[in-house]
């Protein structure tokens, strides 16, 4: 492993043992609040121990955007990341998106994915929750610490980052196969000039955020 990427992994950990102490660590985050179609996908994820081998696989951990020209690592990665950690990924839909604006559809699926892992653990101890952003989830009597850019700072809000993506990026490919006009499988849902432009010819269809597309076909 090379120095710098030995340096950056001890950072991310460290960041997360100087902010929770001795209580168990959960970190969230959330994938898709700029596409104008699919659902909004968040992971929670807690790495019950953080030995030399996690150490090892984790190297290359960090915010998942920073991925985009090796996505294949970045599912390399999820899969890894996935032997070592409780985690549980959760979606709010595209009608719910809808309703209540994807601020708060992206809290909700937070709220969902934290509430699984918290079932799958026995703790003596309260856990924490930090949350990839400025905003706390709404409405939730568990302990949280917003962390503006987590996703660079925090192991666990990093690794939850890579899993959140991962599973939105598959769910997209594969609802391209029932949609290949609007090439999913490629442009995850995002508004490319290519998908704008299918659905100008095509229309919209059910899995397309009307809100979000109404401002991207304003002239």
């Amino acid at each position: 492993m090379k120095a710098s990427r030995q340096t950056r992994i001890i950072e991310l950990i460290k960041f997360d043992k100087k902010i929770a102490k001795s209580n168990p660590v959960i970190g969230v985050d959330e994938a898709g609040r700029g596409p104008v179609a699919g659902p909004v996908t968040a992971c929670a994820l807690y790495f019950p121990e953080i030995n030399k081998e996690i150490k090892e696989t984790l190297k290359y951990l960090d915010d998942s955007k920073k991925f985009s020209s090796n996505p294949k690592l970045r599912e390399e990665l999820s899969e890894e990341i996935k032997k070592h950690a409780i985690y549980c990924i959760a979606e709010a839909s595209v009608r719910e998106i809808e309703k209540i604006n994807i601020l708060q559809a992206s809290l909700l699926a937070m709220h969902r994915a934290c509430d699984g892992v918290i079932s799958q653990l026995k703790l003596d101890k309260k856990p924490i929750i930090l949350v990839d952003g400025r905003f706390s989830i709404p409405k939730y009597n568990v302990e949280q610490i917003p962390v503006i850019k987590g996703d660079s700072k925090s192991a666990a809000i990093a690794a939850a980052s890579i899993l959140a993506k991962v599973h939105r990026d598959n769910f997209m490919k594969e609802l391209a196969k029932k949609f290949p006009q609007y090439c999913w499988h490629q442009n995850k849902g995002y508004p490319t000039a290519a998908h704008i432009e299918a659905i100008r010819e095509h229309g919209q269809c059910k899995w397309h955020r009307k809100t979000f597309i109404c401002k991207v076909l304003q002239p």
